[in-house]
């Protein structure tokens, strides 16, 4: 997959950069995060052959299935300069969903993709005539293809699923979005430099101030803007605590095989991994739990790692 105009030689994966830059700048590495490491004797393209064999399809002729187009696109801001913790977590789903149902996509990055989308949810995906943004329905959209990943459960696997998801982008992304927006450290070292980035001034100034006025909002509708930073840390530890639970010595969440939960979970859990920030608290919480990120990790050198004459099977930049 391309990325811009830069070609990326061993992962699709870039971590938030906390520096203000003009332009698109060439992809730097992974931050140096310590985690869970494992050996896998299966290269990531069988892995990923194997995998998306699992996907539900519905045979061929029947009515509700229709080819997925060649040139499906996903937007999203840009990664380098742009894009927030938030915004990384939803693309990174989005885009590991994809590729859990062996759907082919590129990644456009565009710096209004935030008022090209059709609710203002990042990011979104143009199928055909199609344009939907968000998590929930595109794997809608997708499943009126005749694809899905949850056929292998029963109706309580189902709803337990969907409280799951519900936990995760209810803390994890309210968590996000209150760092970026509500901790004046974060605020003035990362959001602002880099929600204005693309903007020449005074515009730059002024639509940040509009979108932090946007998030306030949204959080105090929640009870979250009267939280304190570490009531935050606390809700990110039980949300965590609870989905290692959940997960226990397996790989993924259900029955040995992925569905929309590992997809949101990898996306919160990298994001928070790999983003340096000026307190890397978060990045230590989710440490904490090394299932969750020896999950992670599987899924990032199944689904994005690209194989390379130095590279061998269990290694993994992204998290030395």
């Amino acid at each position: 997959m391309r990325y811009g105009a830069v070609a990326v030689p061993t992962s699709d994966l870039h971590p938030i950069s906390s520096s203000r830059v003009n332009r698109p700048a060439p992809k730097k590495a992974f931050g140096a995060e310590s985690g869970c490491h494992e050996n896998l004797s299966t290269s990531s393209s069988e892995m990923r052959t194997q995998i998306g064999k699992k996907a539900h399809r519905l045979p061929r002729g029947h009515p509700a299935l229709e080819p997925w187009p060649s040139d499906v696109k996903l937007y999203q801001p840009y990664e380098v300069e742009q894009i927030l913790l938030q915004d990384q977590a939803n693309s990174l789903a989005v885009q590991v969903f994809l590729r859990m149902c062996g759907l082919e996509f590129q990644v456009e990055m565009r710096s209004n993709a935030e008022h090209m989308s059709p609710s203002g949810k990042l990011p979104f995906i143009k199928c055909g005539a199609f344009v939907v943004a968000d998590l929930d329905p595109i794997v809608s959209f997708i499943a009126n293809k005749g694809i899905n990943l949850t056929d292998h459960l029963d109706a309580a696997q189902k709803a337990d699923m969907r409280a799951y998801m519900s936990l995760a982008n209810n803390i994890l992304g309210n968590a996000e979005l209150y760092i970026s927006w509500c901790d004046e450290n974060v605020l003035n070292e990362v959001t602002c430099p880099r929600y204005g980035s693309v903007y020449s001034w005074p515009l730059n100034t002024l639509l940040t101030w509009r979108k932090q006025k946007q998030v306030t909002k949204k959080l105090t509708a929640l009870g979250w803007i009267t939280k304190t930073l570490d009531e935050v840390y606390e809700d990110v530890d039980h949300c965590c605590n609870a989905l290692s639970e959940r997960l226990g010595n397996h790989l993924y969440f259900f029955n040995d095989r992925c569905t929309e939960l590992d997809a949101v979970v990898f996306g919160h859990v990298f994001t928070l991994l790999t983003t340096p920030l000026p307190d890397n608290r978060l990045a230590s919480i989710v440490r904490s739990y090394p299932n969750l990120v020896e999950a992670c990790q599987f899924l990032e050198k199944a689904f994005f790692q690209k194989p390379t004459a130095n590279t061998t099977d269990g290694d993994s930049d992204n998290f030395n």
